[in-house]
């Protein structure tokens, strides 16, 4: 990289040019970056091979915002430099984030139970916005021919190797890499000195602002329900702000999706791809726009991205019900398909306006103007103000709710509303409307009656998150309510004791405890819904570590016997008894040594350990051959392994190296190489059945590893 390469604080680069400004791939919210600079928002951008990066989880051509912005507020359309092959995915990209779906119809997004509420003619609605923009208005596509392409006497060619070069006439102006490196930047607050305990019911903003704010992080909140969370339109970088924060990023398992601009769904895959499947909620519409979105930028298709989550569509007009809370969905007033939702949890009420444009006297016009009925006019007129709680947004008109509206509204009403999606420097001085402000220690609590049986829910949760126990009939749940004792520790107490009976099978609630035990290369963490202490009550043995208390924790805990009649008969039995034959601190360092199980979590290393068989291969042989099934993938104990293409030798893996692919064995295809051992090699087998069942409850990490092996080839 040449010394003119600007890199940037989010990932990409930009070069300053004759022609320009022109920056080299666009991670989220590089714009908050680059709108600093001298020249500003740059108007030339090329687009990186790869426009998903999976092991991040976010795209690396993001090019909404800078578009936004060199259009609506620089009056200038913005250049795109792509392949051949990424020009119509970009246009649908585009297509899809500015004007919506081009096939619109919300009919069967509404209940077919009677209701009465009316079906608006969004496409009306969304076509008032567009104001008769077409994409070519916004933007210009200059596609490489040759590797090559020239704009305003300055050339950008793609180097043999992938990287580009950047010349004006005969010199060389930069050498820019061509894989385009993200790195998360967000604010967090204070970090939490305990882990974080989730309340009855609270409010937790992860960005208050909007994508043009350089000094805050971009909108996207939490809502504790039951002590779980929900995800409302995560903005990219969550899973790094929660733990960052101290906060178990387990702790969340579902998501509301309410519409795909980019400052609202550029980090839904993030929380997809952590571990284990989120539930997504959304309609059919938005969820369809979304999944054509990411399939265009990532390049698989939407039946199998399909797969990493589980979806559950809702229907305006019919209740669904998450964590004990009812949610009706609405749809507002905006430029693409956006829900919004009310909330009613035990005696509290909470209403989310999402993106929308609420100012009666725009509502007026366009019943005036024949673009909405008059049901619809009723519908927007009849906003929930009367919720207990009101999270509004409010932004630039007319595609928000101008701010001067929210402050003209009633004292009392203004006291019940937290402004969000706004800059904090448009904020009124003098108002009794909330801003939305972004940290843990920023939390709203809100008075809750506790549900019925919440200690209940509090354990059977815990139950939950456990794999190997999904499934369990009723009556093996109520078993386990009788049988759990909660437990209590402070930090530095030694919960468990090295050589002493194991008496006990833990659960963590909250709180981390580490394992000390001889010859771990790296600390053993745990952490909420980790489980510990169950290789001495399947062997009868001693304890063969000291577990100690990190933190303050709260474990539930199952005395042997009782524990040893709950598992009988269950995979879980069968499990235990695997990890105590197996588990030790060299299977653990193996999975921390390897570049791509080092991402995964404690619990994945554990199940991972669950389903290791070790096996010794005396003399020379072949474990894989090129063109055949993979029955077993494997990870290198000691030893050399030589791998094949076409009978040449391509590379050679050792200690710590996985041989064999998930994604391969998940989708039933063969092998792509040989991979054959010139001497004596010791390794960890694992069935292709059991990696089946390991990818399909964590898909994320099928996805991170596609993305290595390209990253590494």
């Amino acid at each position: 990289m040449t010394d003119n390469v600007i890199t940037l604080p989010r990932g990409g680069y930009l070069v300053d040019t004759p022609a320009g400004y022109i920056q080299f791939g666009s991670p989220p919210e590089t714009i908050k970056d680059t709108m600093s600079m001298e020249k500003d928002v740059p108007g030339i951008l090329v687009l990186p091979f790869f426009m998903f990066n999976w092991l991040k989880g976010i795209s690396v051509g993001e090019i909404e915002f800078p578009l936004y912005y060199n259009f609506f507020l620089r009056k200038k359309k913005t250049v795109i430099l792509c392949r051949e092959d990424q020009f119509q995915s970009m246009k649908r990209v585009l297509q899809e984030a500015l004007f919506g779906p081009e096939k619109l119809d919300i009919v069967n997004d509404y209940t077919n139970s009677g209701s009465t509420l009316p079906v608006p003619d969004l496409k009306k609605e969304m076509n008032f916005f567009r104001n008769n923009l077409k994409l070519s208005d916004l933007v210009s596509f200059g596609i490489f021919k040759d590797n090559r392409f020239t704009i305003k006497g300055v050339t950008v060619s793609i180097a043999e190797g992938g990287d580009y070069e950047v010349h004006h006439g005969s010199e060389l102006i930069a050498v820019v890499p061509g894989d385009i490196e993200y790195k998360p930047k967000y604010k967090i607050g204070e970090r939490l000195s305990e882990p974080y305990v989730p309340p009855i019911f609270g409010v937790t903003c992860l960005g208050p602002s909007h994508g043009f704010d350089p000094d805050e992080n971009t909108s996207g909140f939490i809502i504790w329900l039951d002590h779980q969370g929900l995800m409302v339109d995560p903005p990219v970088d969550s899973t790094e702000w929660l733990e960052s924060s101290n906060v178990n990023p387990k702790l969340i398992d579902s998501i509301i999706l309410t519409h795909c601009h980019a400052d609202h769904d550029a980090g839904t895959f993030q929380k997809i791809l952590e571990e284990g499947k989120v539930k997504v909620y959304a309609t059919e519409t938005v969820m369809m726009s979304f999944l054509r979105k990411y399939s265009q930028l990532s390049g698989v298709e939407i039946s199998y991205l399909m797969k990493l989550f589980k979806f559950h569509p809702v229907k305006i007009g019919t209740p669904v019900f998450i964590h004990n809370a009812r949610f009706d969905f609405f749809y507002t007033l905006h430029s693409i398909p956006t829900l919004g939702f009310k909330m009613e949890f035990q005696d509290q009420s909470f209403v989310y306006s999402s993106d929308h444009n609420n100012d009666p006297q725009l509502h007026k016009r366009l019943l005036d103007e024949g673009v909405i009925s008059r049901e619809r006019y009723e519908e927007l007129s009849n906003f929930p103000w009367d919720s207990k709680v009101i999270y509004h947004e409010s932004g630039i008109a007319p595609l928000h709710t101008p701010i001067r509206y929210l402050n003209s509204l009633p004292p009392d009403l203004q006291k019940r509303i937290v402004v969000y999606h706004i800059a904090k420097k448009d904020f009124p001085e003098k108002t009794d409307l909330t801003l939305a402000t972004f940290g843990m220690e920023h939390t709203l609590y809100f008075m809750a009656t506790p549900p019925r049986f919440e200690d209940a829910n509090r354990i059977l949760a815990v139950l939950r998150h456990l794999d190997f126990l999904h499934g369990l009939p009723v009556e093996k749940a109520q078993e386990f309510l009788n049988i759990v004792e909660e437990e209590h520790y402070t930090k530095g107490d030694v919960i468990i004791r090295k050589g002493s009976r194991g008496d006990k099978f833990f659960i963590i609630y909250s709180g981390n405890v580490s394992v000390h035990s001889g010859g771990l290369e790296e600390k053993k963490l745990y952490g909420t819904y980790d489980y510990f202490g169950e290789v001495a009550l399947v062997t009868e043995g001693n304890r063969a570590a000291d577990v100690v208390a990190e933190t303050d924790v709260t474990v539930y805990t199952v005395e042997r016997n009782k524990f040893l009649n709950f598992i009988v008969g269950t995979d879980f039995e069968q499990t235990l008894h695997r990890l105590a034959r197996i588990r030790s601190s060299e299977t653990w360092n193996l999975l921390s040594l390897n570049p791509f199980f080092q991402s995964c979590t404690s619990s994945q290393k554990t199940w991972l350990e669950s389903i290791f068989i070790p096996m010794e291969r005396k003399g020379a042989g072949t474990l894989l051959r090129e063109g055949k099934p993979i029955d077993f993938i494997y990870l290198i104990r000691e030893g050399e392994v030589e791998v094949r293409k076409d009978g040449k030798i391509i590379s050679r893996l050792e200690r710590g190296d996985l041989i064999g692919s998930l994604q391969k064995v998940h989708r039933g295809e063969a092998s792509s190489y040989t991979f054959s051992h010139p001497g004596p090699v010791s390794l960890y087998a694992m069935k292709a059945e059991d990696i089946y069942n390991f990818v399909e409850s964590n898909p994320g990490m099928l996805m991170k590893q596609i993305s290595f092996f390209l990253k590494n080839q």
